[in-house]
């Protein structure tokens, strides 16, 4: 039999627990994002690993587009990538590779991955000081040219479809 008491304390701890967590990682990314634009967005217009042409600013007036700042290296992108390869299929998805190599080495990475998110190679880390990312991953939702949601570290794809919805 189960006790009715045991079960809502349990419950009451796991809700404390949820709200602590959710303001940790609420403080940690209006930390991290601190340098970061806040409305008008960096100009970020280049070319891809294979030589799509991405123009975020313009995209982002079709439909909100999710900026994925991510690296080759990070342990924390591991997590993260597959959930934004999927997004990548029905929403705009543009990816900014950071201190990750050369263009073969990331199209190797990507094809071994099986992850067909657009990717602009930032090989010396000066897209990302422009806009001022000081973690991976980083995600930004840009709208019609501004920023509407920044979201450093671990996300789920939960909290990614939300973001879109609401930008």
């Amino acid at each position: 039999m189960i006790n009715k008491s045991r079960v809502f304390r349990w419950a009451k701890e796991l809700f404390k627990i949820i709200i602590l967590i959710t303001i940790v990682t609420t403080a940690m990314d209006i930390w991290r994002s601190q340098q970061m634009p806040s409305d008008a967005i960096p100009p970020l217009a280049a070319n891809s690993i294979k030589q799509e042409w991405l123009d975020i600013e313009t995209m982002s007036h079709d439909k909100p587009v999710l900026i994925y700042f991510w690296a080759t290296w990070c342990p924390a992108c591991r997590v993260v990538s597959p959930s934004v390869n999927w997004f990548s299929d029905d929403h705009h998805v543009v990816s900014v590779a950071i201190t990750s190599g050369e263009d073969q080495r990331l199209n190797q990475y990507m094809t071994y991955k099986k992850y067909d998110f657009p990717v602009i190679n930032d090989r010396t880390g000066s897209i990302s000081k422009e806009w001022g990312v000081s973690a991976t991953p980083t995600i930004v939702i840009v709208k019609d040219g501004e920023i509407s949601s920044i979201t450093t570290g671990v996300t789920t794809p939960m909290g990614m479809w939300l973001r879109l919805l609401f930008a």
